[in-house]
């Protein structure tokens, strides 16, 4: 169970880095803006500093369950930190992604390719933690 969980972990810290490249750096890009519905490039260029902060923030993340995924896979004294690091950085992903979801029925895909991955990474992760 805890190669699962790491993988799984893994996976939506993946994702949190791609949602980071997007959001911070290729915000400006039209097939990115498009991609999250904006209209038009002014819209991208007045949501800029929103996304650019909400990019950081699932870079944030993506480290905390990366930082976990080291201390487990590498550290026989410290389970007990890298556990803790990823089910809190997932189980925020997962929180993320219900908030997405509770914005509308339109954001069923993104909030599942979110939250999917870190629901089963927490699952996985206090199985094999126990």
């Amino acid at each position: 169970m805890t190669a699962l969980a790491l993988i799984l972990a893994g996976m939506a810290g993946l994702f949190h880095v791609l949602f980071f490249k997007l959001e911070s750096l290729d915000w400006r890009k039209p097939a990115t803006w498009k991609t999250f519905g904006l209209t038009s490039q002014a819209d991208a260029e007045t949501t800029a500093p929103l996304a650019y902060n909400q990019g950081f923030y699932n870079l944030f993340l993506a480290i905390g369950a990366f930082a976990g995924i080291g201390f487990v896979a590498f550290s026989d004294t410290h389970d007990t930190i890298g556990w803790t690091l990823i089910v809190f950085a997932c189980a925020c992903m997962l929180g993320a992604s219900l908030v997405l979801i509770s914005t509308g029925r339109s954001y069923a895909r993104a909030a599942s390719i979110q939250g999917v991955p870190s629901l089963l990474a927490v699952a996985a992760a206090l199985v094999a933690a126990t």
